[in-house]
């Protein structure tokens, strides 16, 4: 647009040579401050728009239909979740007792129990390792129960001594037939001298 020097230049003169607003991206707000017929208030309407996110009305038409969103900002939709200043994650992995031993050593520790108890009944230990290894006895009484030669080969996979596993599917079915679950109990006991440490009977029922 081209004018002479001698033009004298006003706000309607002014806004007749900028480029004109595309209508799919005018805000609701904007658009009614744009058919004001005062310019000035349709500056002073477009200040406040500058810090909120306007810019996601014209792609989320649903937006419009919320006024507190635009007056509040665009991040008063997201919930902020307080829990008293601590993060608490997922439990992965504190279902297994740890005992103080790599994965390696905790299952041969239990594998050693589960033979010892099979074999003798009874046996003194800690509190830990008595619950811990309660589970896996009362598995293969399971095992024995159903008596088959896949269960027979689980069960010999995981006790260390051959003969017990056929002692055990031998008289498991005549002692457990009519039980369901609860093969074992723990009877606590005093301490362990020297460390103080929580000790238990486990045994056979």
């Amino acid at each position: 647009m081209a004018c002479s020097s001698s033009a004298t230049w006003s706000m309607v003169t002014l806004r007749s040579a900028l480029p004109p607003v595309p209508s799919h991206h005018q805000s609701p707000i904007l658009a009614s401050c744009n058919n004001s017929s005062k310019p000035r208030l349709a500056l002073r309407c477009a200040k406040p728009l500058l810090p909120q996110y306007s810019g996601l009305n014209a792609l989320c038409p649903a937006l419009s239909s919320f006024p507190s969103v635009l007056e509040k900002g665009f991040d008063s939709l997201f919930k902020i979740i307080d829990n008293g200043g601590r993060v608490f994650a997922m439990r992965h992995g504190r279902r297994v007792p740890k005992l103080n031993r790599p994965p390696d050593q905790r299952r041969a520790l239990l594998r050693g129990l589960t033979t010892q108890l099979l074999k003798h009944g009874r046996i003194k230990t800690t509190r830990a390792r008595a619950s811990a290894v309660r589970k896996y006895v009362d598995k293969m009484i399971t095992l024995a129960k159903e008596g088959s030669l896949h269960k027979r080969r689980q069960a010999l996979g995981f006790i260390y001594e051959k003969q017990i596993v056929h002692a055990l599917f031998a008289e498991v079915p005549d002692r457990y037939g009519e039980r369901n679950g609860g093969y074992t109990r723990i009877i606590r006991t005093l301490p362990r001298r020297g460390d103080n440490a929580p000790m238990a009977y486990i045994e056979l029922v």
